[in-house]
């Protein structure tokens, strides 16, 4: 339903010719505010909705990525990347119809996303970035924004960035943008949706629950950004019909990140010596 209202409330605007970026922020913002409420009424597990120390660390990361990261990333990115391929691409992309300007831009932003965050779990360096969004011991709403600035710039780059190399017109970013948001937003609700079939196309909250487990054999799945394809292409899709209900989540057994540290002493501890040892 939330996937529904934030494409039809783009398809609106751009047809009325109205402001395709409000189209998708108001949406998301409303899923987020929805879920943030219906968790607290209605949780999957109960002691989800117990802090353990780390609310302030989500607060504090989310004003951080609202307030400073995004804003730069939207302007600093288009600039770095501004290229002369870009008009060509530009030229070949627009002539296509619309519909399929969008699939394109969503198969080829959702393959860098999901490369970018897998080599976050695989490259020790990238995973002292990332353990910060692994660090929390219970899924709820607001952990979607609980993320390194580096990490999150990183996913921007390899996300985002490949579209605007391209010349890929804002209109469809914009599109790729709708069509995902209302995933992204509930993706860590502790809320007991059963999204049945849609489980096999997006990165539900269902789903992404393997992605938090605390273990490597439940954990090393599910890479996705909001689509499952490139888990199914490249084997890491994992879905227990009935059942997506990881044994615990959080850090793998051993590992040496400072998880329970404030946000700020876990984000400048990737500058410190000994960082980056990701497990024993």
């Amino acid at each position: 339903m939330s996937l529904l209202a934030s494409c039809l409330t783009f398809w609106h605007a751009r047809e009325t010719g109205g402001d395709l970026e409000l189209a998708v922020i108001v949406p998301a913002v409303l899923i987020l505010l929805a879920g943030m409420a219906c968790e607290r009424l209605l949780p999957y597990r109960d002691d989800w909705n117990v802090a353990r120390n780390d609310t302030r660390t989500d607060a504090t990361s989310a004003a951080v990525l609202f307030g400073v990261i995004d804003p730069l990333m939207k302007w600093l990115v288009p600039v770095l990347l501004a290229t002369e391929l870009a008009p060509a691409a530009a030229g070949w992309v627009a002539a296509l119809p619309f519909a399929v300007q969008v699939l394109a831009a969503t198969l080829l932003a959702e393959l860098t996303s999901y490369w970018a965050h897998r080599l976050h779990h695989a490259l020790p360096g990238l995973w002292w970035l990332h353990a910060l969004h692994h660090g929390s011991e219970r899924l709820y709403t607001l952990n979607n924004f609980r993320i390194h600035p580096l990490n999150y710039a990183i996913n921007y780059l390899f996300g985002i960035g490949p579209l605007l190399l391209l010349g890929v017109p804002a209109d469809v970013i914009l599109a790729y943008l709708a069509l995902t948001y209302p995933v992204l937003m509930l993706q860590h609700a502790n809320l007991p949706l059963r999204n049945g079939w849609l489980n096999h196309v997006f990165s539900t909250n269902e789903v992404h629950r393997w992605h938090h487990a605390d273990t490597p054999g439940e954990g090393d799945r599910n890479f996705g950004r909001a689509l499952v394809l490139w888990d199914k292409v490249f084997g890491t899709f994992r879905h227990v019909p009935g059942h997506n209900d990881p044994r615990g989540v959080g850090l793998y057994p051993g590992d040496r990140y400072p998880a329970r540290a404030p946000f700020r002493a876990q984000v400048l501890s990737m500058f410190l010596p000994g960082c980056c040892r990701a497990a024993a």
